[in-house]
């Protein structure tokens, strides 16, 4: 007969051989990231997401201030905001060759405002939602049968102003779509309020005028949004006072209403505060943010009940100021950029804990701002 402590130890053994049964199962093939870089490139990386190991491709494609990058991994595609500066934004839609990770040119599309720094896209109605930092404004783009760039759907301007030197107009820093595909959500920095626009997957048209908004605390600058698994619950990144709300949707309504908001800041700092990029884990039991100030990936365990969040690590980035960061829906790896560091750090993820680690996979590249994997 096994004692109870010879059982305990027979468990464990069984438990770590599941766990790395299960590690295994999961390495696939190579995958393919992309990083746009200040400078006015895309440049094409590899990971294997069996040791970790980081390739660089080199430079793939050409494109001014290349703000964000999102993929369509269905249809192999590319999409890139282009943000040059003093000119209006646009997105460039690119074809991925999977085998050699470059990139052709399908076209590009006027974005339909100034200073574009987000994209969203949304297979049901084939359109792209875009929102724009320097004009305050968000446009939905409708995209061709094949994923090819179509028009500019609809544009619509935000209003407002907040009480910091850099909150004299609206400048709409992110937009998602709600799980219910009816509502655009836009995390305005300027006006301190996230705007709700109605959507039609139809038209691919948003609302006129915003159907609600969020008002967030004066001076806090609201950066990033994120829906939670079942789309009960929302979270809110703010750039200026560094911190995430939780936060209950009320689809039917329209509304958001704060649950609960957490510092990203540790005890005790008396620097300049900044966030700056916020994600979920793939199963939802784990949000991801970056504190900028101190370059640092903080993780929270989620409440699947009340949506509160526990922070459970504070990781330090690799490099300085992480500018954005990109999870691998595998839930094992994490890139992150630091565009004032000049590199793009990969640090480990443990699916079961949330828990992130260092690795020794850094490339060195002048100043990246966007990530995107295609798997």
């Amino acid at each position: 007969m096994l004692t109870t402590s010879r059982r305990t130890l027979l468990l464990s053994l069984t438990a770590l051989a599941a766990t790395a049964c299960a590690s295994l199962a999961d390495c696939g093939e190579d995958v393919l990231a992309y990083v746009g870089l200040e400078g006015g490139h895309i440049e094409a990386l590899r990971l294997d997401t069996c040791t970790g190991r980081l390739t660089a491709l080199g430079p793939v494609a050409d494109l001014p201030r290349p703000r964000w990058l999102v993929a369509d991994p269905a249809r192999a595609l590319l999409y890139a905001a282009s943000d040059p500066q003093g000119h209006p934004g646009s997105v460039a839609a690119y074809a991925i060759d999977r085998a050699s990770g470059a990139l052709r040119k399908q076209g590009e599309l006027g974005a339909g405002g100034n200073g574009t720094t987000d994209l969203w896209l949304d297979s049901a109605s084939a359109s792209l939602l875009a929102a724009h930092f320097g004009s305050g404004s968000v446009s939905s783009l409708a995209l061709q049968a094949d994923g090819g760039l179509g028009q500019v759907a609809s544009t619509r301007q935000n209003h407002g102003s907040g009480p910091h030197r850099r909150q004299a107009g609206p400048h709409a820093h992110g937009v998602v779509l709600a799980p219910d595909g009816r509502h655009a959500l836009v995390a305005d920095f300027g006006a301190d309020r996230v705007f709700v626009y109605g959507f039609d997957r139809a038209t691919r048209s948003l609302s006129e005028a915003p159907v609600g908004a969020f008002a967030a605390p004066p001076g806090s600058g609201p950066h990033h949004l994120v829906f939670g698994a079942g789309g009960r619950f929302a979270y809110l990144l703010n750039e200026l006072s560094a911190d995430v709300i939780a936060l209950r949707w009320n689809a039917q309504a329209a509304r958001l209403d704060a649950v609960q908001t957490v510092p990203l800041s540790s005890p005790g700092f008396a620097g300049v505060k900044s966030g700056s990029e916020l994600a979920l884990s793939a199963d939802g039991r784990f949000l991801y943010a970056a504190n900028r100030a101190q370059s640092q990936v903080l993780v929270y365990g989620v409440d699947a009940a009340t949506g509160e969040l526990r922070l459970l690590q504070r990781q330090a980035s690799g490099g300085e100021a992480p500018w954005t960061f990109a999870l691998h829906p595998s839930g094992n790896w994490m890139l992150v950029a630091h565009a004032r560091g000049n590199r793009v750090d990969l640090l480990g993820v443990d699916p079961a804990t949330g828990r992130l680690s260092a690795t020794d996979q850094v490339l060195q590249m002048a100043a990246p701002l966007s990530l995107a994997f295609v798997d």
